[in-house]
């Protein structure tokens, strides 16, 4: 049986905050992902392509997409989405 969770109205505010800005958050997660992956090995980079298509499924990116990166695995395709959903923004 699950507790009901009463909040301050000081956290209420934060995880309110939190939620707002959420697409920001991911969009600046990817952002370091692309970073990450032209440094990273071969077995670095297939736990970064994991978390990539988790965050673009978060953005609600299309699922095609999402496999055709994965497929591709080139991070300049990933900056190219980026500069896609920054222009939506």
């Amino acid at each position: 049986m699950a507790a009901e969770r009463n909040y301050s109205p000081h956290q209420q505010k934060i995880i309110k905050r939190y939620y707002e800005n959420s697409e920001g958050l991911q969009f600046q997660k990817l952002s370091q992902l692309v970073g990450d992956l032209y440094l990273a090995d071969a077995k670095k980079q297939d736990r970064l392509w994991k978390q990539v298509a988790e965050s673009l499924a978060k953005l609600e990116f299309p699922a095609t997409r999402i496999a055709h990166l994965l497929e591709k695995r080139d991070p300049t395709l990933l900056a190219g989405v980026l500069k896609e959903i920054d222009g939506k923004a």
